[in-house]
């Protein structure tokens, strides 16, 4: 991972006090609210429902257990003493206040973290796989040109006043564990060698108008990333909306001009700019990555039998363990961990000081100190040796964050909802506490299998529940919460991205998790042998489903007639 320099830290220590000034003379009457606003946002800081809220950036996923032990030490002592992992690899600080902000960066910028980027209209934190560099069907490892955009773009003054928000993506495999397809602008590499080449894409989105991002470019050599960046960039400035923000992302300027016509504005603007400054260098790649430490891969030890078990352990729990956590490795002797933030006793993605504490720990004795966020709202440990995965199990268990649920119902990815954020419609945490308690149980959630379930609280969609297996939309009607229930959509991991749609009406809030139990159990009793949930929909049809989820309103349904119109739906 890339090492913050003296430069770097001096920069954001500096952000920090300006800050501090800026926020202090709001107090003092010399600075307004709406002169505030921007800058903060620069910063991070938003005032959401019940407080202000910091959003920190991880740059595409990375920390290390300094950093971590940072982010605990700074929630404890400014906060409530917990954070929350977002789904675009960031960590929200709920309850902080604008006094202890500038405090709570200062204290990060020596470990290299900020907010800069993480919020406004800017060129948002870059984000990408949360396995690059160890996934083991990687073309290319895209973090130094991630890590070469996000030093190019943080002070870009063209890129700090955007008609909106404008999010990036990069990935080096061929499977997208980035969720490229719904960014505004995303890099992936098709070629290694000679010389890298990305795919490019644009107007990915997801909020009240989701679209997958169509090929803008299908060839992109790598010295061009800025370049060309810069050419979409300006291009997307000049023409973006400014007098409307639902209509003021590139998606909506893609998709008004068509994907064509706006590939030939980007292509006269980066024939001014190809040549240029900002064209890369053999150079300045080398300059990066010099900058990134990485673990010794020479110390791998492969388990002799991945199902022993060391004294005391549960072989079931054990094997259920290495089943869902252990993630694939290219590393010879070397495995990566998925660490979930998910249980019911708390909101899909917390973190407390002392578990964060307790990881960094963990993460030094088993990991070389490297640590990973997932899209998923999880901690990743990357690089455990194999034979150390026993005692790593123990003390993952020891802190009672060992859930065997990767790629279950019981890691559900939810964003903070009603509960905290003001432009929520709906909470988000109540119904995904509601649902997980009804599959507390592991085997409950195996028979299951896999499934993507994603509740966002708006059409914000910051729990990406367009992308899930299953997803749930809080909406508002005259006051009052429901939720909107859509099937069919998918991260594209594993498989082509897809977008879920709406079946039916909204649900009311005690309604919702009723919804989904009904659309589970008709799965359950519909599939087929070895069938996935997301088999099954695409082979019976979401009006299927839809009918089950009806039940929920008219409990004196009749079996037989449920009966009748799922085998009309599989007939379709």
């Amino acid at each position: 991972m890339y090492q913050p320099n003296i430069f770097d830290t001096s920069r954001l220590k500096e952000r920090a006090s300006q800050l501090a000034g800026q926020i202090q003379r709001n107090k003092d009457g010399l600075l307004s609210d709406d002169h505030l606003k921007p800058l903060r946002l620069q910063n991070g800081l938003y005032i959401q429902r019940h407080a202000p809220m910091l959003r920190i950036a991880i740059a595409y996923g990375m920390l290390n257990s300094e950093q971590l032990r940072a982010l605990g030490q700074v929630a404890r002592q400014y906060d409530r003493g917990y954070g929350h992992l977002t789904t675009r690899q960031n960590m929200q600080l709920n309850w902080i206040s604008l006094d202890d902000t500038p405090k709570a960066l200062a204290d990060l910028a020596i470990v290299g973290l900020h907010g800069i980027q993480s919020s406004g209209n800017c060129l948002r934190n870059i984000t990408s796989d949360a396995l690059a560099g160890i996934a083991p069907e990687e073309i290319l490892d895209p973090r130094p040109y991630a890590e070469l955009l996000r030093q190019w773009s943080t002070f870009h003054p063209e890129l700090c006043f955007l008609p909106r928000k404008f999010k990036v993506a990069l990935t080096g495999t061929p499977e997208d564990r980035a969720l490229v397809q719904v960014h505004d602008l995303a890099f992936e590499v098709v070629q290694a060698h000679p010389e890298a080449v990305f795919r490019v894409r644009v107007g990915g989105g997801l909020g009240r108008t989701p679209i997958l991002g169509p090929v803008l470019r299908e060839r992109l050599d790598w010295q061009d990333l800025l370049t060309y960046t810069h050419a979409v960039m300006r291009v997307y400035n000049e023409l973006g909306r400014r007098d409307n923000l639902t209509k003021a992302r590139i998606k909506i300027l893609v998709r008004a001009v068509g994907i064509d016509a706006f590939k030939e504005m980007v292509e006269a603007e980066w024939a001014r700019l190809r040549h240029g400054v900002h064209k890369l260098t053999l150079n300045e790649l080398e300059r990066v990555k010099q900058a990134f430490i990485e673990p010794d891969w020479t110390r791998g030890q492969a388990l002799a039998n991945l199902h022993e078990q060391s004294s005391g352990q549960q072989q079931g729990s054990w094997n259920q363990w290495l089943k869902r956590n252990r993630l694939p490795h290219r590393h010879a002797g070397y495995a990566a961990v998925l660490i979930p933030l998910k249980d019911t006793k708390r909101a899909p993605g917390d973190a407390t000081s002392d578990e964060m504490d307790a990881i960094a720990a963990i993460a030094d004795r088993f990991s070389q100190g490297f640590i990973r966020v997932s899209h998923t709202q999880d901690f990743i440990l990357p690089a455990v040796i194999e034979s150390d995965l026993p005692a790593l199990y123990e003390a993952l268990r020891a802190i009672n964050l060992h859930h065997a649920v990767g790629g279950l119902i019981g890691a559900m990815v939810a964003c903070p909802g009603g509960d905290f954020c003001a432009l929520a419609n709906a909470r988000s945490l109540p119904v995904a506490e509601d649902i997980a308690s009804r599959y507390t149980s592991l085997d409950a959630q195996e028979n299951v299998g896999p499934l993507d379930l994603r509740i966002s609280g708006c059409m914000n969609s910051c729990g990406h529940h367009h992308v899930g297996h299953i997803g749930i939309l809080g909406v508002d009607k005259d006051g009052a919460a429901f939720y909107q229930l859509l099937l069919g959509g998918h991260s594209g991991h594993g498989a082509p991205a897809a977008l879920g749609t709406i079946i039916g009406r909204a649900f009311a809030e005690d309604e919702i998790a009723d919804a989904v139990e009904e659309v589970i159990d008709t799965y359950l009793e519909q599939r087929l042998a070895g069938e996935t949930f997301r088999e099954a929909v695409s082979r019976l049809g979401k009006e299927v489903f839809a009918v089950a989820a009806e039940v929920v309103r008219k409990p004196d349904l009749r079996a037989r007639d449920l009966s009748d119109q799922v085998s009309e739906g599989a007939s379709t």
